[in-house]
């Protein structure tokens, strides 16, 4: 992994940064000295950052960069609304938009520009790997310490139905920490994963031997009965059964009571049919949004129930599994590990992932520890999307095919000098 790492460090220019009057260590406005094909040429503090480009830059003829490097000037704007950053883009302040939003992408491009050709819509497809995104447990917490608890909430979540109603079918199920990649979990264990887990097979579920993890479906109708009614008998196996139609620890009479921690209320509409399926279970379930700055204070002292987060992950995973789901990063207040995980298994695992001598090996670990992860049932795993939906006026193109593992915006991409793409 070393070679990555040392490619990703910037290099500055010393004679600038230890000039009389730069201090590395405080902020400021004024653009620093680059080598890059584009210079800042103007700030304007929380709302925009132009770049022009360097006629005279250093690399224009390498092989490397024929072609790229087109505009003249390109400009960022910020917008603290999405919705106004749409309209701004429809209105023609704005040359391309990246559109996260399902419903959007289904329902908010119905225009004229559109209908017209001026505005183009594309969904390109990618080969990066997507990042779990889940509704994620703190493990912490007793109630959530039995993986067949975390099971059961896995049972009451009905995709099918959100997909269709609420995402307009676009959205695939994600159910591996390394979805679209080669580093996924498939089929049964290679030879060589089993090498690697068989060392722990006493203390890992049974079904990491098995085929790889898959998510429980539905038939999209809302009417669930069939998993519901595996999750309750799940539930029951942890210790947790229905009095007077409340979910209680059958020890101890605590009921089961989850807060859903959210700092968008963009997730409400999603929390909202999944919370009354769990209440369905006599789960007393809350949903709590707050603002960004008490919402990163609670999840770094882990003080919450259940989180919506993500793992993102490259193509050569690292050192960033050990912050994931170390050990040591359990313990550590702000680190990643915001569920908990510390089980021996993963952590072999991680070292065999760090100090992998071969893209063989870095495979083989790779798909072991995504076996050793779902089974363990730490997420309600959630969805994504393979591919980047983007809309762009026609009077901008870029080239086919386009680059596997990006946009290539707004470096490859060029002005066609008309508003029709002609």
């Amino acid at each position: 992994e070393l070679p990555h790492i040392m490619g990703q460090l910037p290099v500055l220019p010393k004679h600038y940064w230890t000039a009389e009057g730069s201090d590395a260590s405080k902020t400021t406005l004024e653009p620093p000295l680059t080598s890059g094909p584009y210079r800042i040429a103007k700030v304007v503090p929380g709302r925009s950052v132009i770049l022009e480009r360097v006629e005279d830059y250093w690399g224009k003829d390498l092989p490397v960069n024929v072609g790229e490097n087109n505009f003249g000037e390109i400009r960022f704007e910020y917008f603290g609304d999405t919705a106004i950053a749409l309209e701004a883009f429809k209105a023609g302040q704005l040359d391309l938009h990246i559109e996260s939003s399902a419903k959007n992408w289904a329902t908010a491009y119905d225009i004229p520009a559109v209908r017209e050709g001026k505005i183009k819509l594309e969904e390109i497809a990618s080969k990066n790997p997507e990042p779990m995104q889940a509704f994620m447990f703190n493990t912490r917490r007793t109630k959530f310490a039995d993986p067949r608890v975390r099971e059961a909430f896995n049972y009451a979540l009905d995709f099918e139905w959100m997909n269709k109603n609420i995402f307009y079918n676009q959205y695939t199920r994600t159910s591996s920490y390394f979805p679209n990649s080669e580093l996924a979990a498939t089929g049964e264990p290679s030879e060589a994963e089993r090498a690697l887990l068989e060392p722990f097979r006493d203390e890992l579920p049974d079904e990491v031997f098995g085929p790889a993890f898959t998510n429980p479906t539905t038939d999209g109708s809302g009417r669930n009965r069939q998993n519901l009614t595996t999750a309750k008998d799940l539930l029951a196996e942890a210790g947790w059964v229905v009095r007077d139609g409340k979910l209680v620890n059958e020890e101890t009479g605590e009921p089961m009571e989850v807060e859903f921690l959210l700092v968008s209320p963009t997730f409400e509409r999603v929390v909202s049919p999944y919370a009354k399926n769990l209440e369905r279970l006599g789960v007393k379930v809350t949903q709590h949004t707050v603002d960004s700055a008490q919402y990163q204070n609670r999840v770094d002292s882990r003080d919450f129930d259940v989180i919506v987060g993500s793992f993102p992950q490259s193509l050569s995973p690292g050192n960033e599994q050990r912050d994931f789901w170390g050990c040591a990063a359990a313990k550590a207040p702000g680190s990643r590990n915001t569920i908990g995980v510390c089980e021996p298994a993963v952590e072999a695992l991680i070292e065999k992932i760090i100090y992998a001598e071969s893209r063989e090996d870095l495979l083989t670990a790779s798909r072991a520890l995504d076996r050793v992860l779902t089974w363990n049932h730490y997420v309600v795993p959630q969805w994504f999307v393979p591919v980047t939906r983007v809309a762009y006026w026609s009077d901008i193109a870029h080239p086919e095919p386009m680059p596997d593992y990006g946009l290539g915006f707004p470096m490859i991409w060029w002005h066609t000098g008309s508003a029709d793409g002609k």
